[in-house]
């Protein structure tokens, strides 16, 4: 068993979104707001289409608990199963080679788990392995990303299967506070999937993690309950923590692995907003190309906390920008307040 064996591949990564597509000004007019404000922070957010799992004719602002919860099981289960069995299909494995499944999310709560409720879709082994992962918000890709990579680790002959779902449409809550309306400018559904393995020979290689929490700030971006609704906080000064959170994630990373920034050909960046992407840039130095398809994502489907990375991630991995010997580092923040750092080598 040679030392690569037991570092393990990402086989596979695949995307999903629920079917429809909605511009800025629809989201606008579904949410009823009418303030100058709202429209100005809607259409300049640097986002032109959002996939919301919704119907075009729901009154949003006037959905019940029921409807919402509703909304979540049916949406994530849809576009989990979508994402999974197709990043199955792209590596060649059966439903029946999946030794265990992980699934990380935010927006609902479901028992049985998400994981088990895939068990009976997809039709996997009734002996497979699971793990739900719950309340990691934006960041939430990448520890269950370190927990995929545990697993094959421990258990080398595993196929290991990561679902991050989000369906943010069913946490939309409506008042006239500028952090939610933020929120909802930015926030949209979505899945993805990837597949990790010792045992394959295609695919980035995971060489290591790191992750730094800064609890001073845990009340700076999250849920919080209101009548059993799920109302976001998102403080203004995330643009502000950001940088020097990200500074220190990889701080730890790279040296770790006598690597420094200029050894990093792709930084795949968690979009989290406009300006928290503008901070970032300027505070790591990285060009206008690093960041390119993390604006290409944020662009396209908006921010759909946990899974967004995973699609940039999919991004270089589909464009074939990747080559041999090349280094890329994800990178995440989320509630806590989170840094989540991953570095790939090809």
């Amino acid at each position: 068993m040679g030392g690569n064996f037991l570092q393990p591949r990402i086989q596979a990564v695949v995307t999903a979104v629920p079917p429809r597509r909605f511009t800025q000004e629809e989201v606008l007019r579904l949410a009823g707001y009418t303030r100058p404000i709202a429209r100005e922070i809607f259409l300049h957010c640097d986002i032109d289409y959002r996939y919301l799992f919704i119907d075009p004719e729901c009154d949003v602002a006037s959905e019940g608990l029921d409807e919402l919860h509703r909304r979540y099981r049916e949406g994530a289960v849809l576009i989990a199963r979508q994402a999974a069995e197709r990043c199955l299909a792209q590596a060649g494995v059966s439903a029946a080679e999946v030794d265990c499944i992980l699934v990380c999310s935010c927006t609902g709560y479901l028992c049985p788990d998400l994981s088990t409720i895939l068990v009976k879709e997809m039709q996997l082994s009734p002996r497979i392995q699971r793990g739900a992962l719950l309340g990691l918000g934006c960041a939430g890709a990448l520890p269950g990303l370190q927990r995929a990579y545990d697993h094959a680790r421990a258990y080398p002959e595993h196929h290991v299967l990561l679902v991050a779902v989000e369906i943010c449409s069913a946490a939309y809550y409506i008042d006239d506070t500028l952090e939610t309306l933020v929120g909802n400018a930015i926030c949209a559904d979505g899945a993805a999937a990837c597949l990790l393995s010792c045992r394959s020979d295609t695919g980035p290689r995971i060489a290591g993690f790191a992750s730094h929490l800064d609890t001073n700030c845990q009340s700076s971006v999250g849920f919080e309950q209101r009548e059993g609704r799920l109302r976001i906080i998102l403080a203004p000064t995330i643009r502000d923590l950001a940088p020097p959170m990200i500074e220190r994630v990889l701080e730890e990373l790279l040296p770790r692995h006598g690597l420094q920034r200029s050894d990093i050909r792709h930084w795949l960046m968690h979009p989290g907003g406009r300006r928290v992407i503008d901070r970032v840039q300027e505070e790591l130095g990285l060009s206008d190309a690093d960041v390119a398809l993390s604006r290409h994502i944020l662009r396209n489907y908006g921010n759909m906390s946990s899974p967004t990375v995973l699609f940039v991630l999919n991004e270089v991995l589909q464009n074939g920008a990747a080559r041999p010997g090349d280094r890329g580092v994800l990178l995440a923040l989320g509630p806590g307040f989170a840094a989540e750092a991953a570095l790939l080598e090809w």
